[in-house]
C-alpha cells in the first residue's frame, strides 16, 4: 500500500468564518482545525482522523440544532435539514473509505473547506444573530426571557435565504 501526504491548501481561521459569538466560533475553529489536519494527513493517518472529525462534527450540528429548537426553530428546519445531508454523506464516505476507497476522504475534506466558509456566513452568521436577537446566551444555553421566543414558529435556516 502507497502511503501518500495530501498536500491540499487548508482552511484557515480569521475573523472572516466568525459569527461573532464566542462559543459557535470556538466550535467552527475547531472544526476548521480538524479539517486541516485531515487535508494534510496521510493515507495511514487518514481514518482515525476522519472519525474523530466525524464525531466533532456530529456534536458541533447538534449544539446548533439544540440552540434553533430552544429559540423557536421547528425541528424540521432547512438549517438543520442541510446538517443532516452533510452528515449523510459523510458517514457514507466512512464507509466507501473502509470498502477500500483510499481518496475519498481528500476528496470529502476538500469539498468541506469549499462548502463551510458559505455555510458559516450565511445559515450560522444567521443564526448567531437571530440567537442575539432573542437573548440566548449559547455558553449557558438559556434563553434571558424565555417568553420572546415562541415554540417550533420557525422553519427557515437561521439566515436571509436557505440556498
Amino acid at each position: 500500500m502507497q502511503i501518500t501526504a495530501h498536500p491540499a491548501a487548508a482552511l484557515e481561521w480569521s475573523s472572516a468564518l466568525s459569527v461573532g459569538d464566542n462559543s459557535m466560533d470556538q466550535t467552527h475553529a475547531e472544526f476548521v482545525e480538524q479539517l486541516n489536519q485531515l487535508l494534510s494527513a496521510s493515507d495511514d493517518q487518514q481514518l482515525p482522523l476522519y472519525t474523530s472529525f466525524l464525531a466533532h462534527t456530529v456534536a458541533h450540528f447538534a449544539q446548533e440544532e439544540r440552540w434553533m429548537l430552544a429559540t423557536g426553530f421547528a425541528p424540521d428546519n432547512c438549517h438543520a435539514t442541510h446538517h443532516a445531508t452533510i452528515l449523510e454523506t459523510m458517514r457514507a464516505v466512512e464507509a466507501h473509505q473502509r470498502q477500500g476507497d483510499a481518496e475519498i476522504i481528500t476528496r470529502m475534506a476538500e469539498a468541506l473547506a469549499e462548502w463551510f466558509p458559505q455555510h458559516a456566513a450565511s445559515m450560522d452568521a444567521g443564526l448567531a444573530l437571530h440567537l442575539r436577537s432573542v437573548g440566548f446566551d449559547t455558553a449557558t444555553e438559556t434563553l434571558a426571557d424565555p417568553n420572546r421566543v415562541r415554540p417550533a414558529s420557525m422553519s427557515g435556516c437561521g439566515s436571509v435565504s436557505c440556498s
